[in-house]
């Protein structure tokens, strides 16, 4: 006969095994209840290293609570009970059961410091993805009126948790994480494809604008093609030869950038319909690039600490080469915008715990033609 599942049964099935670390944390509160004396030996943890509401509650209790004798603690059950009572303050599922239980799972009382070394090492790799989600968050968070400041400092917060983490793990030289990063999110921005072309055919109009945004770089552009021309254009007026829509196509072709299917006739229309300013567009281009190259350092970050195999050392290192990014883009954006403000970064903890602004005025923008 085919089983029939009992009520919940299949509920109870998709939950998820407990990670390696409840199972450490487990072993190093079963040492504390068994011998609280080793609270000494345990540093560079406070209850919010623990991943659940009950586990942290429990360590509280145990740090808050005055040791108890260690011949009485040896023959009852009393200062158990308060460590109980006082946790129930804070986690109503606790039972006297799961403390006895978390007495007989642990293996070696002695080996509590190695326990608290882990517990800390998975609290850091928590503390970084979730550092990581905030600044991909605010990236795409509209309501900031000033979304380059706003996103530099979740950036220098989140450069702020991977310097507290290195100060806690020292990276080893080196070692970088083995996990694979995310491509790219592709572009797909229609206001952006149209700027960018207004910037390009601005450009072609006015090449002696050109010198004065040597701050933006062809990568900053979202298609192949555009960045291709954008370097046509720089590449032009560097050389001081003539610029024009038939120049640059000329340029483009000797490059390559033809190759892919690009039309003459479309890139020669789209080089023909300036409008604005160079500035503007160009600092509109760089903004852009600076916004999507801090979402890229969020996500490689949360891709290394989402990954459990990645030990401390390899998160800073990894970490830190990814924000290195962003420490370029945010160099050109206040060459770009004239300011160098310092970085504000967030304190570490004391103890060991667990639209844009631009320079020229906004131009208003013609219909464009059917391209």
């Amino acid at each position: 006969m085919p089983h029939t599942p009992e009520p919940d049964e299949d509920d109870l099935d998709a939950i998820a095994p407990p990670q390696p670390v409840f199972h450490v944390e487990q072993a190093l509160l079963g040492a504390l209840l068994l011998d609280p004396h080793r609270i000494d030996d345990v540093n560079g943890i406070t209850a919010d290293s623990f991943s659940t509401a009950a586990h942290a509650a429990l360590y509280a209790a145990i740090r808050t609570l005055p040791r108890p004798d260690p011949a009485e603690h040896a023959k009852n059950t009393t200062w158990l009970d308060h460590v109980l009572a006082t946790a129930l303050e804070e986690a109503r599922g606790l039972t006297a059961t799961y403390l006895h239980a978390l007495v007989q799972v642990c293996p070696w009382p002695r080996h509590a410091p190695a326990y608290a070394r882990m517990v800390e090492a998975e609290h850091a790799r928590r503390r970084l993805r979730t550092a990581a989600e905030r600044l991909i968050h605010t990236v795409h968070d509209v309501s900031h009126p000033h979304p380059v400041q706003t996103v530099l400092a979740e950036a220098d917060a989140l450069a702020a948790v991977v310097d507290d983490i290195a100060n806690r793990f020292p990276p080893r030289s080196g070692v970088l994480p083995r996990t694979p990063t995310p491509p790219p999110t592709a572009a797909d921005d229609t206001e952006a494809v149209e700027e960018e072309q207004l910037l390009l055919a601005t450009a072609t109009a006015r090449p002696d604008d050109i010198d004065a945004v040597r701050w933006l770089i062809p990568d900053d552009l979202t298609l192949p093609l555009h960045a291709g021309l954008w370097q046509c254009l720089t590449t032009l007026a560097r050389r001081g030869e003539p610029v024009d829509p038939v120049t640059v196509l000329w340029e483009a072709q000797q490059r390559g950038l033809l190759d892919d299917g690009a039309e003459p006739g479309e890139v020669l229309r789209m080089l023909a319909e300036p409008a604005g300013s160079v500035g503007h567009w160009a600092e509109r281009a760089l903004q852009r690039s600076l916004l999507a190259t801090a979402e890229h350092t969020g996500r490689r970050i949360e891709t290394y600490a989402g990954d459990p195999a990645n030990t401390p050392f390899q998160l800073v290192a990894g970490a830190r080469r990814a924000l290195a990014d962003i420490a370029a883009a945010r160099t050109r954006w206040q060459h770009a915008t004239g300011t160098t403000p310092p970085q504000q970064r967030r304190a570490a903890p004391a103890t060991r715990a667990g639209p844009p602004t631009t320079t020229a005025a906004h131009a208003a923008r013609p219909t464009r033609a059917t391209r």
